[in-house]
């Protein structure tokens, strides 16, 4: 079997990076990077392209062994931020009756991009309205006749001349049928015109939502349809035929053509490529992933293999998109230590990157040959300074300046400062082939020289320890509530939880961390490049979402909805058997929302290793914290193996453990044939079943298994295995819709295929 690869191109705020992983192995083969090019007229797109011609000459891969290529890209974020965009035309639509109201919710004025105030960025909009009268009945569609295309062709060319770049159509009815907003993006498309439509990027009601969601995709598509054209035209030209991907911001990734419809899908993408580097590189099933940079920290949840999703805003009002629910920190590896009244007393949000200070754990030249005794016999080369790094900051930041005996000459050029990175490599947190390892000698004088500003005994290791321990318990302060949050906001086990991370910062903020909330911890292999790696590692990605009368009878809703999703990833490359749909159901708001993942044709063959019994429920065993012997095999198929073990907790009051307050529970544990943790339960249930017993299991667990309370009855979360998928059912509000999509999964299995049924509860 010959070689294939898939290229992941990540866009940071410093530098592009690009990687080459081994299609079979999964294993990194080769990374390269250039400083991302803001400024530059291709915007971004220049340093994607320029990272990836580097990447070919470094690791020689032939251009037709790449099977998979995708970038993430800020091209999009940067657009918002900086008010690059057109000006929008809003075409509105409705019946003559609703005319008024929807004439009122598609006249949007200026809309906030970015800040607020005078300081504000906004997006210009100009605005005509239509109203249709409805065709006769029985006519085969809404669309128009020949006067009224004649009108709609008059209003665009109004827009157009008002200086409108883009044309943002958005009908009042769209979401039940969107033909006649397809009618007039065919006329916008006939008068050279570019424009998108309501019912393109959302099938959910609210009008104005809707219509704005629609003006912001149309306002980059101008500055993202000429970066996607750039790209596509020099990944051709290196002779790479595979399909082109983008990164979305709900950690999956789409085809060109998809991005040039709805580039908004990219905005606030950043941080989704770790978290997808979590999820298929290292295969986190269920914890909290930490991308650590140099001045932030983004911090996500993993729970049964997906990561949360929410609701996206943008200048402070609401879009109908989803993005990855990333919350960022403002403290990472590189953060600023603050000093007063003798003490240390925060750490950030400044860091050492924005104020142009080198970390002492990455000495220059200069302070290794102090170190050497090559310009000094001084003890420390190192004094203590305060900065202000920002004009609007204050001035108690710490900053080292090269000791002037030292061969320093006062030069901003000189100073040093102490980090969280520092602090982690002072108490032996980071390893040693890690990317933050730092030279101990200099952390050592810059903590010396601290200490004595502090009136403290500079040369005592212990003194040392104990300013660095200061500065990771404040950086870990800071990083902790929202660890809790997420843990409990996602049904994780709070005494279970694994912290992984990620970033080059990775090892100054997480070691610390998870022994201060006494939590287990990984760190990324390759950090540095953790996000390239989850570009590369990504999988093709589509949601919709549908608002429907009554969600609880919406079984019918639910299943067209599943065909959509499904059809959309095949059709953007997704091998079928890969694909797998989640659905879930808001009873509240009445909305379905159907995502499917797929991995990409090409890629799908990799080469396993499979673990023995003893050592996949030695895996099981140390994720529920339990000895292997008390653990035992509930069931398997052929792919998987379910574990189960009882856990004891004890329960606590104003944060004291009490041991009169210990519960138990029957935990679950699904592990594939190479060891990996696919699915948590705290409390579950496993059986095996043959395809033409698993509706009546499926029944019998839900009646085993569901709840009551106020609000009526309440099922289990259902999990089907099958093959090598974990088939989501949760999120489902009955037996019947349970039922219903498992039919649709099961529909396509041979006979006496074998299917095991999980409950969580």
């Amino acid at each position: 079997m010959s070689n294939t690869y898939r290229i992941g191109i990540d866009v940071g705020g410093t530098f592009t990076h690009a990687v080459a992983i081994d299609g079979l192995s999964s294993k990194l083969v080769g990374k390269a990077k250039v400083p991302t090019s803001h400024s530059a007229p291709e915007g971004v797109a220049r340093g994607i392209v320029e990272s990836l011609h580097l990447l070919l000459a470094d690791t020689g891969i032939a251009p037709d062994t790449v099977s998979f290529i995708a970038h993430s890209t800020t091209q999009a974020t940067n657009a918002l931020l900086e008010g690059d965009v057109v000006k929008v035309g809003v075409l509105g639509m409705s019946s003559p009756a609703l005319a008024p109201l929807a004439a009122a919710a598609t006249r949007l004025g200026r809309i906030p991009l970015a800040g607020h105030g005078a300081k504000g960025v906004y997006m210009d909009t100009a605005h005509r309205f239509l109203a249709v009268e409805a065709k006769p009945a029985g006519a085969q569609s809404d669309t128009f006749d020949a006067s009224q295309l004649a009108e709609i062709e008059k209003l665009l060319l109004e827009l157009k001349a008002e200086g409108c770049g883009a044309i943002a159509v958005s009908d009042a009815y769209s979401v039940d049928d969107g033909k006649r907003e397809e009618a007039v993006l065919a006329v916008c498309r006939r008068l050279g015109l570019l424009a998108t439509s309501g019912s393109e990027v959302s099938k959910l009601y609210g009008l104005k939502v809707r219509t704005r969601t629609a003006a912001i995709n149309a306002g980059i598509l101008p500055k993202m349809i000429e970066s996607a054209d750039m790209t596509e035209e020099s990944v051709r030209a290196s002779g790479i035929q595979a399909p082109i991907m983008i990164m979305r911001s709900d950690g999956g990734v789409m085809d060109i053509a998809a991005m040039r419809k709805r580039p908004i899908l990219s905005i606030l993408s950043g941080p989704a490529a770790g978290v997808a580097a979590a999820m298929m590189f290292l295969r986190i099933s269920d914890g909290v992933f930490l991308e650590v940079g140099g001045t932030s920290t983004d911090i996500s949840a993993i729970a049964s293999g997906r990561a949360l999703v929410r609701s996206a805003e943008i200048g402070g009002h609401k879009v109908y998109m989803r993005t990855l629910d990333v919350r960022t920190i403002g403290v990472a590896g590189g953060s600023l230590v603050r000093l007063a009244g003798g003490n240390i007393i925060d750490v950030g949000p400044r860091s050492a990157h924005i104020a142009g200070l080198k970390y002492a754990a990455f000495p220059t030249d200069a302070v290794k040959k102090s170190l050497n005794g090559e310009s000094s016999s001084a003890a420390s080369c190192f004094t203590v300074k305060c900065i202000r790094p920002l004009p609007k900051d204050s001035e108690d930041y710490l900053a080292l300046s090269l000791d002037s005996a030292s061969g320093g000459n006062g030069s901003s050029q000189q100073l040093h400062t102490l980090t969280p990175t520092c602090a982690s490599n002072l108490l032996g947190l980071v390893p040693e082939e890690d990317c933050a390892r730092g030279d101990l000698e200099s952390i050592k004088a810059g903590f010396a020289a601290l200490a004595s500003y502090l009136k403290k005994d500079g040369v005592a290791p212990a003194v040392q320890a104990e300013l660095a321990r200061r500065i990771l318990t404040l950086a870990a302060a800071k990083c902790e509530p929202t660890v809790r949050a997420l843990i409990q906001e996602n049904k994780l086990d709070p005494e279970l939880t694994l912290l992984v991370g990620g970033g080059g910062g990775a090892a100054a903020i997480v070691p610390f961390l998870a022994a201060t909330m006494k939590l287990s911890h990984n760190l990324a292999t390759h950090a540095d490049v953790i996000s390239a790696i989850g570009v590369a590692m990504a999988l093709i990605r589509e949601s919709v979402e549908r608002q429907v009368a009554d969600a609880a009878s919406a079984s019918e809703a639910i299943l067209s909805l599943r065909a959509d999703v499904f059809n959309s990833v095949h059709a953007m490359g997704a091998d079928p058997a890969t694909i797998e749909v989640h659905v879930e159901v808001d009873s509240k708001t009445n909305i379905i929302r159907a995502t499917a993942c797929g991995a990409a044709k090409a890629s799908t063959d990799s080469v396993s290793r499979t673990l023995s019994d003893d050592q996949c429920k030695e895996k099981a065993a140390q994720s529920m914290r339990l000895k292997p012997e008390e653990v035992r095999e509930v069931c398997r198929s052929s792919f998987f193996t379910v574990y189960g073990g009882t856990v004891h907790r004890q329960g606590s009051i104003f944060a004291l453990k009490l041991p009169l307050l210990t519960s138990s529970s029957f935990a679950l544990r699904v592990v594939d044939k190479e060891g990996i943790v696919r699915l948590s339960s705290r409390a579950g249930a496993a059986e095996k079943s043959s395809k033409e017993g698993t509706e009546d299991l499926i029944r019998r667990m839900v009646e085993e298994h569901s709840t009551w309370g106020d609000a009526g009855k309440t099922i289990p979360d259902i999990l089907l295995l099958l093959g090598a998928r974990v088939i989501d059912l949760s999120g489902l509000l009955n037996e019947e819709q349970v039922l219903s999509l498992a039919r649709s999964e099961l529909a396509n299995l041979p006979a006496g295929s074998e299917v095991i049924v999980v409950a969580k509860f």
